[in-house]
């Protein structure tokens, strides 16, 4: 099978070279922070580093580590690094406490992301005869812009679908006939067993690849959903604070991610200690833009559990591979693709009254996310009828969904009924088994 790539020259450009090209590019990003970005300016002199100190990759462990809490704290524009009036756009994902993350992209900021998303569809066999159908949120979320630029990018015919509406899905699907479809691999699921439903069968529909991330997904998610739906199934990893989807794409070997390291240069640490851990470790990612105008980050944690290998692909590029996440150094979940975290539960509970004593289980049903929250009731809180009960329960469900930005199903349960364990109650209880660190294979 002829390799096909978007951008041959980068895509498989040597090593050696790469990391050259790496090197000149962040002496001058962080030049480019340093001048621009006062926030990061105090944490380098903090530590006693200049620009000067920066002569290439093999000087990045000198920088100083950004995380989340440097991004909250920055909100919304500490980490600008350019005018805003040169800026086109902005992204954001939630925050712990209400308090979001808001990235801004110039326009080169944009063209490079959206090459970014190009490769990973190009890298699932996609060309400008296909008709790609973009089931991502669309808006704040990084996930439908991200590969609805890409699309344009390739050539595709694009369905600008966004998420939800399944039945318009399943009609623009089969009446455009679409070849790529990019959504959430729980959603993908789902418009499979809808289809199903409708009474078609794998081969009746057009679709020949997948392109889904934003969640956690297993291998064996990945072959239901090829069966179900007839198509090849490609992972592709992105944060927003970095860019959105797109820093890191499956090729046709479907064995961990190619990092898009012209823009990005990754390095694995010891998420206790931050010592960078050799090629093949496991440990925390962190990742560095190297040439993101608007919102460019210098080491950022983004606190995924995964590996790196550098192993030559037979597809032929030559980026440094990730594996799937295995986890995370933080205690930050991932729910049918929103980040949540416990603490914003936490948040809720105390701003309506209630106990912050509770529970998160969550579990998956028919490749769905499903999330429910058991909340201790004070013992002046019981109602006397149910419909009392069920009446809190929706109100507080709703407070959450306002907060979290997806729907939980709420629980309220008597006092002291959540196991504790060491006097401690078990605040996340995780039933869906979604990464087994022994797939990957480097």
């Amino acid at each position: 099978m002829e390799q096909r790539y978007y951008q041959p020259e980068i895509e498989t450009m040597p090593v050696e070279q790469l990391k050259k090209l790496q090197s000149e590019k962040l002496v001058k990003q962080v030049q480019h922070v340093y001048d621009n970005v006062p926030y990061y300016r105090n944490l380098m002199d903090e530590k006693g580093i200049t620009p000067a100190d920066i002569k290439g990759i093999e000087d990045l462990h000198k920088l100083p580590f950004l995380t989340k809490a440097d991004l909250r704290e920055a909100y919304p524009t500490g980490l600008l690094a350019v005018p805003q009036k040169d800026c086109v756009r902005i992204h954001s994902t939630s925050g712990t406490t209400g308090r979001r993350v808001v990235a801004f992209y110039t326009q080169h900021d944009v063209d490079l992301w959206e090459d970014c998303c190009a490769r990973a569809i190009v890298a699932a066999g996609c060309s400008n005869e296909d008709v790609c159908q973009v089931a991502y949120g669309y808006g704040l979320f990084t996930g439908g812009s991200g590969l609805h630029g890409g699309s344009h990018k390739v050539g595709c015919l694009t369905l600008p679908m966004s998420s939800g509406n399944t039945e318009r899905q399943i009609q623009f699907m089969m009446d455009l006939n679409a070849t790529l479809l990019c959504c959430t691999p729980s959603y993908a699921a789902y418009l499979a067993e809808s289809l199903k439903e409708q009474g078609y069968k794998p081969e009746d529909n057009k679709l020949k690849a997948g392109i889904f991330g934003a969640e956690p997904w297993t291998e064996e998610m990945r072959r239901n959903i090829q069966d179900a739906l007839g198509i090849k199934a490609y992972d592709i990893y992105g944060l927003t604070e970095t860019s959105g989807p797109g820093v890191a794409f499956e090729c046709s070997q479907q064995n961990g991610m190619h990092i898009n390291e012209d823009h990005f240069y990754a390095e694995i640490i010891d998420p206790d200690t931050g010592e960078v851990l050799p090629e093949g470790s496991k440990g925390e990612l962190v990742f560095t833009s190297l040439d993101k105008e608007a919102f460019p980050l210098l080491r950022y944690r983004t606190r995924d559990i995964c590996v790196l290998s550098r192993k030559p692909c037979a597809c032929g590029r030559t980026h440094i591979r990730m594996s799937k996440p295995m986890g995370r150094s933080d205690d930050m979940l991932i729910i049918r693709g929103v980040n949540v975290f416990p603490s914003q539960i936490e948040t809720v509970l105390l701003k309506e009254g209630y106990s912050p004593n509770y529970q998160i289980v969550l579990d998956r049903v028919n490749n769905n996310d499903t999330f429910d929250v058991n909340v201790e009731l004070n013992p002046d809180q019981f109602s006397d009828t149910v419909g009392g009960v069920t009446k809190q329960e929706k109100a507080l469900a709703a407070a959450m969904k306002t907060m979290l930005g997806i729907n939980p199903t709420v629980h309220l349960v008597s006092p002291k009924s959540i196991v504790r364990s060491e006097g401690k109650a078990v605040r996340v209880i995780d039933k869906r088994k979604l990464i087994d660190s022994n797939q990957w294979k480097g």
